[in-house]
């Protein structure tokens, strides 16, 4: 028996089913957290539209002394916060009060990298040559092409980039901004969606917030392109070629990461692309690439491994 929620959040779930295709498994699994996000408030006599941050950080310590492992808290945070999100796209609410409340840690692995024969793959699933083609298109080459962060490249302003220097100016975690260099790929996928038949399209008669004018990537309501949207929009190109089990926005920025070391990149080049705060950071990919490296030699090199059969001395 599905759970019972309010009007805006069964909108919500409506929207992420309908315009953002996600999958039953996975809208049902946001109701379940919604539920009992809901169900607590309840207990507190608290709307949606007037939940405070208090609130949230009470609840997320809440489902912490219930014994929930990192992971499942972590996960209900996000079904949280992206409900709150949309009720201020929506205009529902006035403000998020999610924004700054802090998510449990969750113990991370070495990252899971995508081949250079997938990251192809994903990249030729955009076809077609409408705005939305063109944003989709700039959108993930820009992600692999740079490795930014999903927020930073949905923050970028129209001034940040300079197609004529081939450059990005980024501003990343604690407002330190860093300029990136924009590979051939990404530089030619970022002009076609500026011009008047890509981005132009999606301009409004008038812009419904202030920001959203300068903003690089827009969704089709003439807004800036949100984090949740730019990640269905992976999401969705993931799914088209069977790696949407494994691919996400920071994905692919471990991608170009490992890439560019496989090639040769130094260390200490990809730390800056990356605007990683500390070495041990970036050394994570070297970790990945060594892997690669030793998977690779020992299928090619003769004398890598012993023969099945090596006669015994």
């Amino acid at each position: 028996m599905s759970a019972e929620l309010s009007g805006p959040a069964e909108e919500f779930l409506s929207w992420l089913a309908v315009e953002r295709g996600r999958a039953t498994n996975t809208v049902d699994a946001y109701r379940r957290d919604l539920a009992s996000y809901e169900a607590w408030l309840a207990t507190r006599g608290r709307p949606l539209t007037e939940v405070t941050d208090v609130d949230v950080e009470d609840y997320i310590a809440a489902l912490r002394a219930s014994g929930r492992r990192a992971s499942s808290v972590a996960r209900a945070l996000s079904a949280v916060r992206n409900l709150h999100r949309f009720l201020v796209d929506e205009g529902t609410a006035a403000a998020d009060p999610t924004w700054d409340v802090a998510g449990p840690r969750v113990p991370q692995g070495i990252p899971k990298a995508l081949t250079e024969d997938e990251v192809n793959q994903l990249l030729a699933a955009v076809t077609g040559d409408d705005a939305g083609a063109r944003r989709d298109r700039a959108l993930l080459e820009v992600l692999y092409g740079t490795g930014l962060r999903i927020s930073e490249a949905v923050g970028l302003r129209l001034t940040d980039v300079d197609l004529e220097s081939h450059t990005m100016r980024v501003l990343g975690k604690g407002s330190k901004e860093r300029v990136v260099p924009i590979g051939r790929y990404a530089r030619e996928a970022v002009t076609a969606w500026l011009e008047p038949s890509g981005r132009g399209v999606m301009v409004p008669a008038r812009w419904a917030r202030r920001g959203d004018a300068e903003a690089v990537f827009l969704n089709r309501r003439g807004g800036r392109l949100t984090r949740q949207g730019a990640w269905a929009i992976v999401h969705h190109y993931g799914e088209h070629v069977g790696l949407a089990d494994r691919l996400t926005p920071h994905v692919l920025r471990h991608s170009c990461a490992t890439h560019m070391l496989d090639h040769g990149a130094d260390i200490r080049v990809v730390q800056e692309l990356l605007g990683h705060a500390s070495i041990a950071t970036t050394q994570l990919y070297t970790k990945v690439s060594a892997e690669r490296l030793r998977t690779v030699y020992d299928a090619a090199h003769p004398r890598a491994r012993p023969r099945a059969h090596a006669r015994e001395r």
